[in-house]
């Protein structure tokens, strides 16, 4: 049985510090020059920390999981693609022909699609759940984008995903999200979360021209001056202008977590929902892995106020939990160092 919200809140603890301390001593000891791996280290150092053990388990197998929704502010035009295109992109990625299936491809991970908010019913496939919990988001701009209920059911589906994945053995969960006109809520979310304004967190989403992007902000601003949520109450700010699959992916970061178990973030949506998981339960951070800096700007805006610094950084933009994928044989390669590499006593090296 699922562990509800307020279970899952009280699993997420604060990092180990005695493993993490082991791990520090552990990275002196191997045959290289200290700190000569850079973020590596300190990245092996706090997946000690997350799993409690030095050295940590290997973060394989791993899965992303995709959550999909449409957005009601897609009315407002602040993306050029039509709504279907979601749905015709979640077939896409369950047939394995999208990006983040040939990266998974490559990286060994596995893909699972998770319908929480298509507006078109779906016809189903062996990698997608059918978990909808409304046919797309209300219109921000108009009303709330979801009950609080809605928001809730949402949040439990990413529950729901990680406590399942972790249960058939995944070791590392990698956050991925389709739907047109997803990147508007992100801005709104970030904007609250990090106390910004919306031209500094609102960026050009699949590729909008300057006009469209002045009018995106305008969206953003009229939304948030509606609403006037309160980032002390996190599930109130994913009803008023979050999304379904920002809402899912906020509980499958937290369900990472409360299992002690890395969970990549992928670019700016997985970032704008990581800011919620971290409000409601701010020890969350210690499971999180920036995958990749994203071109959008909310996502470094984001990552900064996490305190989490991206492993790549490669001017993408696409979403789907493209970027984390590439991320994961970097995060595989940290933990593999407290693995296999000697230390200058076993391997008979000369220290300095």
């Amino acid at each position: 049985m699922t562990a509800s919200l307020e279970d899952t809140l009280a699993a997420v603890r604060p990092a180990d510090e005695p493993a993490m301390a082991a791990a520090r001593e552990h990275q002196a000891r191997l045959t290289k020059p200290a700190g000569s791996l850079g973020a590596l280290e300190e990245l092996s150092v706090r997946l000690a920390g997350l799993a409690g053990v030095n050295p940590p388990p290997m973060p394989t197998p791993a899965t992303v999981a995709v959550f999909a929704g449409d957005h009601g502010v897609h009315a407002q035009g602040v993306s050029p693609w039509p709504q279907e295109v979601t749905a015709q992109m979640v077939a896409n990625f369950v047939a394995g022909g999208a990006v983040v299936n040939a990266f998974a491809r490559q990286a060994g991970a596995d893909v699972m699609v998770v319908d929480v908010g298509v507006a078109i019913p779906l016809h189903g496939g062996a990698t997608l759940l059918e978990a909808n919990v409304r046919r797309g988001t209300r219109d921000m701009t108009v009303e709330p984008a979801l009950t609080r209920d809605e928001a809730r059911a949402a949040v439990e589906v990413g529950l729901g995903v990680a406590a399942a994945l972790v249960d058939n053995g995944a070791k590392c969960l990698l956050t991925g999200d389709m739907g047109i006109a997803n990147t508007t809520p992100a801005a709104a979310l970030t904007a609250v979360f990090t106390g910004l304004a919306p031209a500094e967190v609102t960026g050009r989403g699949t590729g909008i021209d300057d006009a469209t992007l002045d009018h995106k902000v305008e969206v953003v601003t009229r939304a948030l001056a509606l609403h006037r949520p309160d980032k002390s109450d996190p599930l109130g700010v994913l009803a008023a202008v979050g999304g379904l699959e920002h809402a899912a992916l906020t509980g499958f970061i937290l369900g990472a977590a409360a299992r002690r178990v890395p969970v990549i973030i992928d670019g700016v949506i997985a970032a704008s929902a990581a800011l919620a998981a971290a409000a409601l339960a701010p020890d969350a951070v210690a499971a999180m892995v920036a995958g990749h800096r994203s071109a959008e700007p909310g996502a470094t805006v984001a990552l900064a106020h996490l305190g989490l610094e991206p492993l790549l950084d490669l001017g993408m933009r696409l979403g789907e939990g493209s970027g984390a994928v590439l991320a994961l044989p970097v995060v595989e390669a940290a933990v593999r160092v407290l693995h296999e590499v000697a230390t200058f006593d076993s391997a008979g090296v000369s220290e300095k």
